[in-house]
């Protein structure tokens, strides 16, 4: 059941290079926070790809993706969760907090917010991939996140999350933040990427999409032109449309304004709709 509330909620996933420049970041963070302060309330969830990458061959291991979804041994989900909550969740709360805001770190671990089942992945071929620590989110409890923003705290969340059975997985960002706008009936989802949305001819800034409906952007995965990491974005924002989120778009996140351009509905990015 939706909790019934006097604000307007946004969702935002942040990562990228828009978190690893540190003018782009600085940016990010003040206007997150002057939003949050006044007409919505924000809920940040982050990846950290670079920190992890960085993290990984510092302890002497290469990272592997397929499909988007990086594969994580055992081993390597302990640092994983030690780049994603020891240093880069410790970071923004520290940053939001010095902006101004009331920023709480959380992982989907905590509370049992989020719920996750082993994700394997299914190739072109149809053969099943094993990804290893990797989880697919089954379910996300949003009862610690309403309370929070209620007292109007700014969650920022990394995507971590145990199974019922215990056992601990990473998921990628974009899903968990997928499903934490599912859960809490966002008005606006906003996914950060480094480009301007979804090209028809990737790399060619000329032909961005304004809009794709989900059936497009099923064809154009079927097609090879949504691919890589752009897969489980477009995924997320399938998802979140497809429970109840209205509002649904990837924007540039090295461009901040674009974030405000989106609350004002100014058309900005590429927005996917049903």
């Amino acid at each position: 059941m939706t909790e019934a509330r006097n604000y307007k909620l946004c969702v935002v996933k942040y990562g990228g290079n828009a978190m690893t420049d540190e003018a782009i970041r600085d940016e990010v963070i003040r206007i997150i926070a002057e939003i949050h302060s006044s007409e919505y309330r924000i809920v940040l969830v982050h990846g950290g790809g670079p920190f992890i990458a960085e993290t990984l061959a510092m302890a002497g291991m290469e990272s592997t993706f397929i499909g988007g979804h990086r594969q994580t041994s055992p081993e390597a989900l302990r640092y994983t969760e030690m780049a994603l909550k020891g240093w880069v969740n410790g970071n923004l709360v520290s940053l939001l907090n010095k902006a101004g805001c009331r920023a709480v770190g959380l992982s989907g671990k905590d509370g049992r917010m989020a719920t996750a089942v082993k994700r394997l992945h299914q190739s072109p071929e149809g053969k099943q991939i094993d990804l290893g620590s990797v989880g697919d989110i089954s379910t996300i409890d949003p009862v610690l996140l309403h309370l929070l923003l209620e007292a109007h705290y700014l969650p920022v969340l990394t995507c971590l999350a145990q199974g019922e059975d215990g056992e601990e997985y990473n998921v990628n960002a974009d899903m968990f933040a997928g499903a934490v706008a599912a859960a809490l009936q966002a008005d606006l989802f906003l996914i950060l990427s480094d480009i301007d949305g979804i090209m028809m001819n990737p790399g060619d800034t000329n032909s961005l999409l304004r809009e794709v409906s989900i059936s497009q952007g099923k064809k154009m995965m079927t097609d090879n032109i949504i691919k890589g990491g752009m897969i489980p974005k477009i995924e997320a924002c399938f998802s979140a449309l497809s429970k109840g989120v209205g509002n649904v778009r990837i924007i540039n996140g090295t461009q901040p304004q674009q974030i405000v351009d989106s609350m004002k509905h100014i058309p900005t990015g590429t927005r996917i709709k049903l």
